[in-house]
């Protein structure tokens, strides 16, 4: 077994038809780039009345036909946005609770220690989230998993993983491993994928990968690490 194989993002989700909801983050190839992702997918009616809308900066998960939304407690949220030298991207509203926590001298996962898993039983969906921490010319990355402990949902346990940048690769992390009834969760180190230098290779893969019946939104970007520029791209199902 090898255990530092990586896989293209395409052949991680192809074929899989709910992989739920996830976060990429990675270096490219070339070292010149920092890349982020996030992806949601969704099986209800109210899930899928989903958009991401970017503005001053922040991504935001905002209803396509607002008329139809039942309750938008989870599905209505800011998904990434910076602080300082950092860039926070998760799959919920703790992408605020991170925010707020940094402010106070808080870390990533001191910030995450006031959440836990979504009251969605017997889904008990994990939050995944991720940071960016950026340097001179380079850039350290954490990645977080809160799910339950059991079936019932009595417990939380936390996951964080700290990774430097390297070159080519980046580390996915999704909130279920495939479909099913209840959803099975996430399980292990988030997976290690390949960062190429294209983001608009990479977007499409990634994209056309996803379940067409259940993708929603992707958002990605590419951070320059000498200049700061960033590339981004933005697709929504529902337009």
């Amino acid at each position: 077994m090898d255990i530092y194989k990586q896989e293209n993002i395409g052949a991680l989700i192809e074929g899989n038809s709910y992989v739920g909801r996830g976060i990429v983050i990675g270096k490219t190839e070339d070292g010149k780039k920092a890349v982020s992702a996030y992806f949601i997918m969704g099986r209800s009616a109210n899930s899928r009345n989903r958009v991401f809308v970017k503005r001053d900066g922040v991504l935001y998960t905002e209803p396509y036909d607002a008329s139809k939304v039942e309750d938008p407690s989870l599905i209505i949220y800011a998904a990434l946005r910076n602080y300082e030298n950092k860039l926070i991207v998760t799959n919920g509203d703790q992408t605020d609770t991170i925010w707020e926590g940094l402010k106070k001298g808080e870390s990533f996962s001191q910030a995450l220690t006031t959440r836990e898993f979504e009251p969605d039983g017997p889904n008990f969906t994990p939050r995944i989230s991720g940071m960016i921490t950026f340097g001179k010319n380079d850039f350290t990355y954490e990645m977080s998993i809160l799910k339950s402990a059991d079936r019932e949902g009595t417990a939380c346990n936390r996951y964080t993983f700290s990774y430097p940048a390297l070159k080519g690769l980046g580390h996915f992390i999704h909130t279920y491993v495939c479909d099913g009834n209840p959803i099975p969760t996430f399980q292990g180190e988030p997976e290690r994928v390949n960062i190429v230098n294209d983001i608009d290779a990479f977007t499409t893969e990634l994209w056309n990968a996803l379940d067409q019946d259940n993708k929603i939104s992707l958002y990605v970007r590419y951070t320059d690490l000498e200049t700061g520029a960033e590339d981004e791209r933005l697709i929504n199902k529902n337009v």
